[in-house]
């Protein structure tokens, strides 16, 4: 029987991640499942100890497992030391964007100063404007905007309706999601004499690097004089702020709702988890290999690389509040406990004989 397209063998797949195969090496996988719903025609995964008791119960056709756990299941498998990594890049072959043909669709609209490659795709009413450069195999799905002097580099996709303002750069294969903003102002004002505030010009852009991902309702504001700089690599989750003049380092992981004021420089590697917040009184800079555990404020510059948290554990209400009541009171405890020890440190130790 002819092999369906976007199915693949475990021969493929093997030699796609560098696994091992054990079992039937021609089975045909025509897709993923988690171990509890996968069915016989779809590859699964065992990536820690916790699910190992699916094992006993799974429909999977083929598990991708670690060497330690091939004893634990007798089926058709993949066998390799990272079975998460593994399956990451094998769910790549089974990814499908909505299809877009290539060319300009008639109810797209092209500033005729704007240069789109051959293979590129527009679809309709999306919006290119002037001096824009779209380059080979780039994607611009429905009713996105783009802004005038931008360049979306070979393979970079925007999702329907991402709006790009002027002067920002999408780097090779990077995708943006739906209802991302990337290039509006920067939150920069100044009082004047009386009192109201005046905008500070934000004319700088913004710049991203290559296979960088973006969120669904992102928002990275433009430069208020240099560029705001998401580097290579760098993945961003839904509902994302980050400020201008900004700087994110390579193959860094920002999570959901995390915000970030305005020149934070964030290394390489770091990982900001969900609702993590940056910002101080003055710029904030967090090292490289950093991680930051979910709601915690980071205030101050973060020079050594580690995990970082901060916040209150939930409790049950009656409970919180009591504790909450008490820490407001932790300045005056703390100066009752100073003075009792400025009180032993002055006392006669011949006042105990």
């Amino acid at each position: 029987m002819a092999k369906l397209e976007g199915a693949y063998t475990l021969r493929e797949l093997a030699e796609l991640v560098g696994a091992e195969v054990a079992g039937d090496a021609s089975r045909v996988v025509t897709g993923l499942g988690s171990l509890d719903a996968a069915g016989p025609d779809e590859i699964s995964h065992l990536s820690s100890p916790a699910y190992r008791r699916l094992l006993e119960v799974t429909g999977a056709g083929a598990i991708i497992l670690a060497p330690e756990d091939v004893s634990r299941w007798h089926g058709d498998r993949l066998v390799v030391a990272n079975p998460y990594l593994a399956f990451a890049r094998i769910s790549q072959k089974f990814n499908r964007l909505p299809v877009l043909a290539e060319g300009i669709d008639p109810g797209a609209i092209v500033s005729a100063s704007a240069e789109v490659a051959g293979s590129a795709a527009i679809g309709p009413f999306a919006v290119v404007g002037e001096r824009t450069l779209i380059g080979e195999a780039a994607r611009i799905y429905a009713g996105a905007v783009i802004g005038d002097d931008c360049i979306l580099e070979a393979g970079a996709v925007l999702m329907p309706n991402v709006v790009l303002y002027s002067d920002v750069v999408i780097g090779p294969r990077s995708i943006i999601h739906s209802g991302a903003v990337i290039g509006a102002d920067g939150f920069g004002f100044t009082p004047d004499e009386q009192g109201k505030l005046v905008a500070i010009a934000q004319i700088g852009g913004v710049r991203i690097g290559a296979d960088v991902s973006i969120g669904a309702s992102t928002t990275i504001d433009r430069g208020s004089i240099d560029d705001t700089v998401i580097d290579d690599g760098v993945k961003i989750d839904n509902q994302v702020q980050i400020g201008h003049n900004s700087h994110v380092g390579a193959h860094s992981l920002l999570c959901g709702c995390v915000g970030i004021v305005g020149s934070t420089r964030i290394g390489r590697h770091v990982v900001l988890a969900g609702g993590a917040g940056v910002g101080g009184s003055g710029p904030v800079e967090i090292c490289d290999q950093v991680v930051v555990s979910g709601m915690t404020h980071v205030s101050t510059s973060i020079t050594e690389p580690g995990i970082y948290s901060g916040g209150v554990l939930h409790s049950a209400t009656r409970q919180w509040k009591r504790n909450a009541l008490r820490l407001l009171r932790l300045d005056e405890l703390f100066k009752r406990v100073a003075s009792l020890e400025r009180v032993y440190q002055e006392k006669d130790p011949q006042d105990d004989r």
